[in-house]
Parts: C-alpha cells; structure tokens; sequence
C-alpha cells in the first residue's frame, strides 16, 4: 500500500510543478521547461524531477535556474502537498525525448 501513497505524490507534485512553471513563475524563461516525470524515494529523503526543454542550446542555463529556484519551489510544494516530510529536490534534464527522436532519425534514414 505505501507505493500507492508514494505514486499519488509524485503524480501531486508533476500536477503542482508543472502548474507553477506555467502559471505563477515570474521569470517566463522558466515557462519553457516542461516537466516529465517525478520519482521520491521510497523513505521521503530525494524528489527527482524530470524536465525537458525545447531549446537545447539553453539547457546550462535551465538547469542554473532550477537550481536557483529550488528553495522556492521546494516551499512551494510542500505548502500544496500534505507529506510528512518534503525531499530534497533533485533535477535531471529527460533524454529519453531526444533518444526517441535519434531513433527515428535512425529509422527514417535506413527506409531511405
């Protein structure tokens, strides 16, 4: 049972973070990030926050940005979710875009 608890966390928080990017970021360069996934351990310690960006060329940037704003979204999101202890958050830039779109790059080219 506690990994139903654990997925309605991490469904809460991509809902409640991709609200906020969208939203109520001042900063609208932040509104270029999407998020993809979130994972929380199963001990509450780590949030992991998967995100994706357009622009590739500014994925430094996205991610000193993030890092920036990590205080702030970490207390934003522990205002909106009601759990016993909020995690540290930890953000990744998703490849998993990218690598669909090598291999379709791939595919494409060997039909040629």
């Amino acid at each position: 049972m506690p990994n139903i608890k654990l997925k309605r966390l991490e469904s809460l928080a991509l809902r409640e973070l991709s609200l906020w990017l969208i939203e109520q970021s001042k900063d609208d360069r932040l509104k270029e990030i999407s998020i993809t996934e979130v994972r929380i351990t199963n001990d509450l310690s780590y949030m992991t926050i998967f995100y994706t960006a357009f622009r590739k060329e500014k994925l430094a940037l996205y991610s000193e940005m993030l890092d920036e704003y990590n205080s702030k979204i970490r207390q934003m999101l522990a205002s909106k979710i009601k759990a016993r202890k909020m995690p540290e958050l930890i953000f990744k830039y998703d490849e998993s875009l990218a690598y669909g779109n090598h291999i379709e790059d791939v595919i494409n080219s060997l039909n040629k």
